[in-house]
Order: structure tokens, then C-alpha cells, then sequence
């Protein structure tokens, strides 16, 4: 299954290169950056398998696959501005490497390419007008939901009190799972012949999928270990973000337990012993478990949706990717 997995990326990163290939030079260098230095490409992956599920081939899901990636590719372009971020995945992020006017105008590119692709592309491959359509609407749409989920992602980390657990999922799933699920639903716009109830299925896949990802993403960026994460050990607790583990970890921690949390949450100047301390506070209560509990609920809605469809090997597929994302290491 991991040959699968890479096989996909590498049909995908092919195609999203060729595409992104322009002068100004520096300005698509810019804008490819994060796809010449590698990744899972899981989203791709989910538009592919659910194109396949479907009686669909991988050549009729490489324009919803790349469009897809490009959108993701400029949501981080984005994050990694707004957050100041000065790595990403062992690369220098793109405006750290490029500068910012270079870096806006390379995230303008990915937006834009996503809907030509899109379009010009999903023609060449014998997808129809009616199909297009809809898929570029509910590209768009994912793309102003993601906003909305930031925004509200934004405000938490302004405001004093914490939200809820039901708040956070919402939010999640808007930020995250809401490009999750328009990939498969574009997976199965992609097929030969998508019935209505198909695309609902596929898209309620991909909602419920997006939830556990960020679930299993927000425990491994607070207890994670740095060499796994490339990240700091303990950096959500220190950079004071309000994920479901910390949420549950405050809830659950008295006394001492809490003051050592109190006195890493939020605060930069922490010292490394004091971030293991919180670390180990957060990693004795068992959250893990507890969150992976909750990634497991929404894997097994997931699964559900998609369990009456015959090709065995795509949902086989789509099955493993799930596996993968509840299952990662911290």
C-alpha cells in the first residue's frame, strides 16, 4: 500500500511541475517549492482511490488530484506567513526563502493554477462541462470555508476563555477536514458516470477522514517527538494553542500537575526542562489515547460511507489511508 501511496505522488508531482513551469522564473520557483521538496500528497491520493472506487482511472483524476494539492499548497504558503514560521518539513518556508512579495504572488499562482487545471485540464481528459462546474464551485466554497475555520482558529488563540470540545471540532472542520472532503467528492465527480448519492458518500468519507487527521495532527504537535514532528518538543504547549489534547489535559490536571502545564501554555520564554515537564504531565494522563478514541469514531463514519462499494482494491485503498492517518507516530 505504501508503493501505492508513492506511486500516486510521484504521478501527481509530475504533472503539478509541468504545470508550474514559467518566467518569471523566480516567481514559479517560488510557487513550487513546497512540491519540489517531497510529501505524502494524501489529499491527491484521496482524489485518485475515490475516483478509481468509482469505475475511474488515475488519468481522469489527475486534474481534481493536482487542483486539490495546489489549494493545499497555498493554504501553508499562507499559515506559514501569518505564523512567522521560518521552517517547514525540514525546508525553509517560502517566504523565508523567497521573501514575502514573492511569496504572496507564489500563493497567487497555486489559486489560480488549482481552477485551470481544473477546468482546461478535466476537458482534455473527457470529464464533462456539468462535472467541472460543479467540482469549481465546491473547490471554491472549500477554499472559503477554510478562511472561515482560520478565522475562528485565530480567534480562539486571541480570546481568554477556551472553547469547547464541540467548538473545536467545528473548527477543525472547517481548517482541515472541509479540503478533505471536497477531494473525494472531486474523486467522484472525476468517475465516468458519479451519481448524486456517490459524490455524498464519498464527500462524508473525506469530512469524517479530515477530523481525524487534525485530531491525530494536534496530539502529535503537543506530545510529539521532535525528531518525528521536526518541531520542538511540546511547541503547541508552548506556543499556546488550544488543540482537543491540551483542551483535555486542563481538564483533567489539578494541582501540581496543572501548574506545570500553567506555566509552559502560552509562554515562549519557557525552559526546556519546564516544556518536559508539561510534555510528561499531558503524556501520564493518557490524552493520547483519548484522542486517538475520538480520531477512531470519526474513522469508523468514515469507513461506513463507503462500505457498500464493490471495487474492493480502491476501498482497500481508501482504507489504508485512513489507517495511516489515526495510526501516525508521535
Amino acid at each position: 500500500m505504501k508503493n501505492e501511496l508513492d506511486s500516486c505522488a510521484f504521478a501527481v508531482n509530475e504533472f503539478l511541475l509541468s504545470q508550474l513551469d514559467g518566467k518569471p522564473k523566480a516567481l514559479y520557483q517560488a510557487s513550487s517549492h513546497y512540491i519540489r521538496s517531497g510529501g505524502k500528497r494524501l489529499r491527491p491520493f484521496m482524489v485518485i482511490k475515490s475516483c478509481e472506487l468509482l469505475g475511474g482511472a488515475i488519468k481522469r483524476a489527475l486534474p481534481a488530484a493536482g487542483a486539490v494539492e495546489l489549494v493545499h499548497n497555498f493554504t501553508l504558503v499562507h499559515d506559514d506567513i501569518m505564523d512567522n514560521d521560518e521552517m517547514r518539513h525540514g525546508v525553509a518556508t517560502v517566504h523565508h526563502q523567497y521573501g514575502l512579495p514573492l511569496a504572496i504572488l507564489g500563493g497567487d499562482i497555486l489559486f489560480s493554477k488549482a481552477f485551470e487545471i481544473l477546468s482546461y485540464n478535466g476537458r482534455k481528459v473527457g470529464i464533462g462541462d456539468k462535472e467541472i462546474t460543479e467540482m469549481v464551485g465546491r473547490l471554491a466554497n472549500s477554499c472559503t470555508v477554510i478562511c472561515e475555520g482560520q478565522t475562528i482558529d485565530i480567534d480562539f488563540a486571541s480570546n481568554t476563555k477556551f472553547p469547547s470540545e464541540s467548538q473545536y471540532i467545528d473548527m477543525i472542520g472547517k481548517k482541515t477536514a472541509a479540503l478533505f472532503e471536497v477531494s473525494c467528492a472531486m474523486g467522484a465527480l472525476s468517475s465516468p458516470n458519479p451519481g448524486i448519492k456517490d459524490v455524498d458518500n464519498l464527500a462524508s468519507f473525506g469530512r469524517n477522514i479530515g477530523v481525524a487527521f487534525q485530531l491525530v495532527d494536534d496530539l502529535i504537535g503537543a506530545i510529539g517527538d521532535p525528531k518525528v514532528t521536526g518541531k520542538a518538543a511540546g511547541n503547541d504547549i508552548r506556543e499556546g494553542k488550544k488543540t482537543l489534547p491540551i483542551l483535555l489535559a486542563l481538564r483533567k490536571a489539578k494541582g501540581d500537575e496543572r501548574d506545570k502545564l500553567m506555566k509552559v501554555f502560552g509562554s515562549k520564554a519557557a525552559s526546556v526542562p519546564e516544556i518536559k515537564d508539561a510534555v510528561k504531565v499531558v503524556s501520564d494522563m493518557g490524552i493520547d489515547e483519548d484522542v486517538r478514541n475520538a480520531a477512531r469514531q470519526h474513522m469508523a463514519k468514515a469507513l461506513a460511507s463507503i462500505e457498500g462499494y464493490s471495487n474492493a482494491d480502491a476501498r482497500r485503498s481508501l482504507q489504508f489511508a485512513a489507517d495511516f492517518i489515526v495510526g501516525r507516530s508521535l
